[in-house]
This record gives structure tokens, C-alpha cells and sequence, in this order.
């Protein structure tokens, strides 16, 4: 166990403040950070990473200013930041917040990383391990998953139970795990909740009609492109950076590469990166509402400022509510 874990859910609870891309996550946060002495992690699988600024809508210089925010720009664009080391880094975020007597305010739209942080590790605490899933994977094309199953159904026949004989991605990932941890998924699983305490957190989602939202990503997208994201792209490309590199596979930066390669214009790009957005966004609140305990506020036409203290009457109203009982 890291030594800051033990820290890290000490003191008040976390305010999570998650929903869809464009919603107004990030100036609801800032305003409530400025207001009540708060600091902000940021729980964006994009946000991580260095030279992708225009198209992650990262906080400005301005903004980074007059309010700390944590786990953004701390990977290098070219090398894949899992959910683990997320985790790892914004726990440490979490403990140096605390310890300034400051209210930890994690927002952003990678559902993902707020659960792994929230509430534990899951397999997102095991790294693939690329040499055993190459061999795996090299084992399902010649003698299929279903061989693999088999396998998996010798060493963990729970795990195995729930997977189709034909789910090659999840039943290689079971068997990764085993050779990574020495133990079953499931028991995998079970060890790590015992031994990870949850973090204590009030989550409050905003949500907002799709017709406003899907207006939003649109006025978003068309702001990113004239603010440079063509610019941006070619400049990482330039700079040796692989079409390929994680940085580059987020919305609008994957569109964008395909356009300078001749993929297609500016405008079927623009369209594109819209419609993806659009798409994405919806995913995300599928996840957020199987997300255990948010409490959802409809923000459609209310201001940032009203947001805020809203979102804080929930905080408030769920920590008294908590420490009584």
C-alpha cells in the first residue's frame, strides 16, 4: 500500500462534479474553487497529456493562475497514461490538497478515472503486459479464443463462467491478470476492495437537454478550429510526434491527422469531429448514470455561477447528512 492512500480519504469528502463533455464542468469547478479556497484534479484522459491544448480545452495559463489544478499536462504525448498511474498521481493530488486545507474538487468526463480513484482499483490497477498479451493474442489466432477459454475455465472458472467462449479481449485480459498477479480475476477483484478503502465524496452530475447540449459541442468544435487545432496537429506531427501517439487519438485530434494526411476537407473534418463529440458525449452519460451515488442536476440554460451554488447546496446538504449519521 502507498504510504499516501492511508491520507488520502482523511478529512472533508471529495466534491466529484462529472457529466458530458460541454455541459460546463470545468467553469462550474473553477467558480467554486476560486469562491471556497478550492484546488482542482482533473479526471481527463486527455488533459494528461503535454501539447494537446486547444482540442482538450484545457484550463488557461490565466486560469491555472488563480486556481491549482492537478494531473494536467504530466505525461509525454507519445506514451499511453493508464487508469492506474491516474489513480496513483491524483491520490498524491488528493493528500497535498488536504494538507493545505484546501476542498478537493475532481471534475472531467472520463468516467473511468473517476471510479478508479473514487472507488478503487478494479483490473485498472494491473498494467498489460505487452509480451504476454502478444502471445495470447497470437495463440487466439491459431487455435482460437475458444482454447483460450478452456484455459481460463482451468484456472478461474468464475470469471471464465461469465465470458463468452468467443470474447477473446476479455478472456486475454483475465489470463493477463493471472500472469501479472498470480491470482483469478475474481479473487483479484475481491483483494483489492478489501485493501483500498473508498474514498469518501459527494458526485453531483450535470446533465442538460441533448438539443442544448449537442448546440454546445457544436459552438465548442468550431472554437477549437479557429482557435488553431489544425495548427496544433501539424506542429505535434512536425515535431516527430507519430500519428499514432496517444495524444493524437483523442476527438478532434484523430480527425484532424486524417484531414492533413488527405482524408478529407476542413469542412467534412469539422462535421466529423462534431458528429463524433456528439456521439461520445451520449456514451459518457450512459456511464456516469451507472455510476453508484451521483446526484444529477438539470443545468440546461442555468449560468456557471448558479450551477455552482447549486452544486454546493448538494455537497453541503450530503456532508451534513453524512457526518450526522
Amino acid at each position: 500500500m502507498h504510504t499516501h492512500e492511508a491520507t488520502a480519504d482523511q478529512g472533508v469528502p471529495v466534491l466529484a462534479i462529472v457529466g458530458p463533455t460541454a455541459v460546463g464542468k470545468t467553469a462550474v469547478a473553477f467558480g467554486i474553487a476560486r469562491a471556497r479556497g478550492g484546488e482542482i484534479i482533473s479526471a481527463d484522459s486527455m488533459a494528461v497529456y503535454r501539447g494537446v491544448d486547444i482540442g482538450t480545452a484545457k484550463p488557461t495559463p490565466a486560469e491555472q493562475s488563480l486556481v491549482r489544478f492537478h494531473l494536467v499536462d504530466v505525461a509525454d504525448p507519445t506514451v499511453s497514461f493508464s487508469a492506474a498511474q491516474f489513480r496513483d498521481r491524483a491520490l498524491q493530488a488528493l493528500a497535498d490538497c488536504r494538507a493545505r486545507g484546501r476542498l478537493p474538487i475532481v471534475t472531467g468526463g472520463t468516467g473511468l478515472y473517476v471510479r478508479v480513484l473514487l472507488s478503487g482499483y478494479g483490473l485498472a490497477g494491473v498494467p498489460a503486459d505487452p509480451a504476454v498479451r502478444a502471445r495470447l493474442e497470437e495463440e487466439a489466432g491459431h487455435g482460437g479464443s475458444p482454447a483460450l477459454h478452456e484455459r481460463l475455465r482451468r484456472l478461474d472458472p468464475v470469471t471464465a463462467a461469465r465470458l463468452h467462449p468467443n470474447d477473446a479481449v476479455r478472456i486475454i485480459r483475465a489470463l493477463e491478470v493471472i500472469a501479472a498477479t498470480g491470482l483469478p480475476v475474481s479473487a483479484y477483484i475481491d483483494r483489492e476492495r478489501a485493501r483500498r478503502k473508498v474514498v469518501p465524496s459527494v458526485k453531483v452530475g450535470l446533465r442538460m437537454e441533448m438539443k442544448e447540449l449537442d448546440h454546445r459541442i457544436g459552438a465548442r468544435v468550431d472554437a477549437m478550429f479557429a482557435s488553431g487545432l489544425v495548427g496544433e496537429t501539424a506542429g505535434l506531427l512536425a515535431s516527430g510526434i507519430g500519428a499514432d501517439a496517444p495524444a493524437l487519438r483523442g476527438l478532434g485530434y484523430r480527425e484532424t491527422v486524417a484531414m492533413l494526411g488527405g482524408a478529407m476537407d476542413l469542412p467534412q473534418c469539422v462535421e466529423m469531429v462534431k458528429r463524433h463529440t456528439r456521439r461520445y458525449a451520449r456514451r459518457q452519460m450512459t456511464w456516469f448514470r451507472a455510476e453508484e451515488g451521483v446526484r444529477w442536476l438539470d443545468v440546461t440554460g442555468r449560468d456557471p455561477t448558479e450551477v455552482a451554488e447549486a452544486v454546493l447546496d448538494v455537497y453541503y446538504a450530503d456532508t451534513r447528512r453524512t457526518t450526522e449519521e
